[in-house]
């Protein structure tokens, strides 16, 4: 099983990727075989090769792609993905914390590109991208059918160049232009501070860093004599499954983090890894629309073993496994490999997590509200 799982740990940095399923005869909805449908494409290609008029312009390696790409669109999978072996090769950075780029979080929703926030102080933030832009283009190039995974690959380059974005605010009908020039991103993944006796720690995404990171918060929270922690995982994207189960062992004893269901049923569950510094203090996790991948799994963990108050408004809903796989051409295919459950059985592809308390607060009013609650005695 891929470390991977989501939207986008990858889509998170515009460091890489999603992904999806490729059953040639099932993921067409037909009844035709696999050794069936495979006969019928090497029919059409041999066709092709024979018959077509202008035989000098045809490239097989070209063909093969529409083949491939065809058969990726079929699907109709937002996290399917081909990659050419030149954005293949950009895809293999992971998440050691750093990367070059202009610094956002980005995820596919309804069929469109969207801007989940801009990384404070980096060069998206600073040219004046905001949450909710829609990517209308890239460079001149229309995103509309375009992967996630191929946009983050192309928003993504080296430190130092410009990539222009059109895009399309909240709230507005007139689409802007905005140039931004790309820089080497250092991003922790954890951000601690005490707000009185209260612990605030937010988890941007899970990252090979995370469970390090968060060990020092939470060895300072024991220090500070705190009374509560709020974990703030509003645009978390996701990130490493494995660095996932490491931070549920913080604030879960024992049970299940997650099961995962694949292609032919078969049910992995990932148990808790106890850690020497696990916290019992009470616990609200505030989520938004854009909490996805693996900080729903978190989400979901918490939830189910009555761990946390879990605030603010429904999940992004993406429950799904991915895994990359090379191609013999150097190019290669992001595939959806399973479904994850909570330890309690739901499902949450499409669907979502739904919060114990329905905010409408945002920023600092949900930090507050928060605080507010652990202060209060029903968490007492």
């Amino acid at each position: 099983m891929s470390k991977t799982i989501k939207n986008i740990a990858v889509s998170l940095l515009l460091a890489a990727i999603v992904v999806v399923s490729l059953g040639v005869g099932c993921a067409l909805g037909t009844r035709t075989s696999p050794e069936q449908g495979l006969g019928i494409v090497e029919q059409a290609w041999n066709i092709i090769l024979e018959d077509y008029v202008d035989k000098e312009r045809l490239d097989t390696g070209t063909l093969s792609q529409g083949a491939i790409k065809g058969m990726v669109e079929a699907l109709d999978d937002p996290y399917t993905s081909y990659l050419d072996a030149e954005t293949y090769q950009l895809s293999l950075g992971n998440l050691e914390g750093k990367f070059e780029g202009i610094g956002a979080h980005v995820a596919a929703k309804d069929g469109q590109l969207v801007i989940i926030a801009p990384i404070a102080d980096s060069p998206a933030d600073r040219a004046g991208i905001r949450a909710g832009d829609i990517i209308l283009e890239i460079d001149g190039r229309s995103t509309s059918g375009m992967s996630l995974a191929e946009a983050v690959l192309i928003i993504r380059g080296p430190e130092g160049t410009t990539v222009a974005l059109l895009v399309l605010h909240q709230g507005e009908t007139e689409p802007e232009v905005i140039e931004i020039v790309r820089a080497e991103i250092e991003l922790p993944s954890v951000r601690f501070e005490m707000r009185g006796d209260i612990a605030y720690i937010n988890i941007t995404y899970f990252s090979e860093r995370t469970d390090e990171e968060l060990s020092l918060a939470l060895e300072s929270v024991a220090q500070q004599v705190a009374v509560g922690i709020i974990l703030d995982l509003r645009g978390n994207a996701g990130g490493l499954l494995e660095t996932v189960i490491d931070v549920a062992g913080f604030f879960l004893k024992e049970g299940v983090v997650v099961d995962v269901v694949d292609n032919e049923g078969k049910h992995t569950a990932s148990s808790v890894k106890p850690s020497q510094i696990a916290t019992d203090l009470p616990l609200v996790v505030l989520v938004d629309g854009y909490s996805a991948s693996g900080s729903e799994v978190l989400v979901g963990a918490l939830q189910d073993h009555a761990r946390a108050t879990i605030a603010g408004t429904r999940t992004y809903g993406k429950g799904s496994v991915n895994i990359l796989r090379q191609l013999k051409d150097g190019s290669g295919l992001y595939i959806t490999t399973a479904r994850w459950l909570t330890p309690k059985g739901r499902l949450i592809e499409g669907e979502g997590l739904y919060p114990d308390y329905e905010l409408e607060l945002e920023g600092e009013d949900a930090i507050q509200w928060a605080i507010d609650f652990l202060k209060s005695s029903e968490c007492h």
